[in-house]
């Protein structure tokens, strides 16, 4: 796995320095795009979204002289992200009814009456932020940007499965977005702000106003627009759908630790009192169901495209000809 990667590091600088050698004017420049798109975002404290994401990416592809060929391959899975992104916030316009109780109920019937958020923060939370807190936070914050990487990295490595791992995190995406319309379900810190269980605390907004932003309530607004779209928990699926799709370029056994990560935001997303288990639960069944379709979907494609493109070759042929007898 690493050598994978290390050899396409070493393409990719190789093909700069050859750029920076035989033409500085435009090494120059396209290092000067690169520089002024990371300085704005350093300076706006931009968030983690897919078109944030999609612009700092086409920075890089155009100082590697790609940026035509990421554009045509990557412009149309940043925009159903999106769209998904932008229809997530009418969900809850759609459906006025919230749901408390099946989530409360699961966990608690799961866990012999207690609260998972609750006994978490019972042991972890001490009315300071630590170490973990930040840790726990930043998995949360890369919801979007572990799935573009990998995307970036199919790419690179097996062109062949780029459009499953679309598919795949597209339709994940879009079935989640149903589910919040049917079931518009509220996460456990809503449950505690409106006395539905016990007191938890909102960890993540105490790491905002550590990172300087005081008014968390607006700030949330705009990166969360749909608070009541809490079940399937995508910042828990994505995570899932990653190592899946990880595995499948280099093997569950030179990258079985991977489990780390999906592990650690299910812990992670319940202690910080955004999901429940019953939430990270649909998600990972979503998750599978996602990923079994996407395999579906292009071994279809796989079966059929031969049929096409035989039928696009006789429709071409007889246009010819037809074409030809005119002249």
């Amino acid at each position: 796995m690493i050598t994978k990667i290390s050899a396409i590091v070493r393409s990719w600088f190789a093909r700069v320095n050859i750029v920076r050698r035989d033409h500085p004017v435009l090494f120059w420049f396209r290092t000067a795009i690169i520089v002024a798109v990371t300085t704005f975002f350093l300076v706006k404290h931009s968030i983690w979204t897919p078109d944030t994401l999609f612009i700092g990416l086409l920075a890089i592809f155009v100082v590697l002289g790609q940026a035509r060929v990421f554009i045509i391959r990557f412009a149309p899975f940043v925009l159903l992200l999106l769209a998904y992104d932008s229809f997530r916030g009418i969900a809850d316009d759609l459906n006025t009814y919230v749901n408390f109780w099946p989530m409360i109920s699961f966990d608690m019937n799961l866990f012999g009456g207690h609260l998972p958020t609750a006994v978490l923060q019972s042991w972890w939370w001490h009315g300071s932020l630590s170490w973990y807190d930040f840790y726990f936070y930043f998995l949360y914050a890369i919801h979007f940007v572990m799935p573009v990487a990998l995307a970036v990295l199919i790419w690179k490595l097996k062109p062949k499965m780029y459009w499953e791992f679309v598919i795949a995190i597209v339709g994940l995406s879009f079935m989640a977005f149903i589910t919040y319309i049917i079931f518009p379900a509220a996460p456990p810190w809503m449950a505690s702000d409106l006395h539905y269980i016990e007191p938890i605390h909102r960890i993540s907004s105490d790491i905002w106003h550590a990172m300087g932003f005081e008014d968390f309530s607006k700030l949330y607004s705009e990166i969360s627009p749909n608070p009541v779209a809490a079940v399937p928990s995508l910042h828990s699926a994505y995570p899932l759908l990653f190592v899946l799709y990880f595995w499948r370029l280099f093997g569950v056994r030179k990258t079985w630790w991977l489990l780390a990560y999906p592990i650690s935001m299910w812990i992670g997303v319940v202690y910080l009192g955004e999901h429940y288990v019953f939430d990270f639960v649909a998600g990972a069944l979503y998750t599978v169901a996602a990923y079994y379709l996407a395999k579906w979907v292009m071994r279809r494609v796989a079966i059929h495209a031969p049929i096409y493109r035989e039928q696009y070759k006789k429709s071409y042929t007889a246009a010819r000809r037809k074409f030809t007898k005119r002249r």
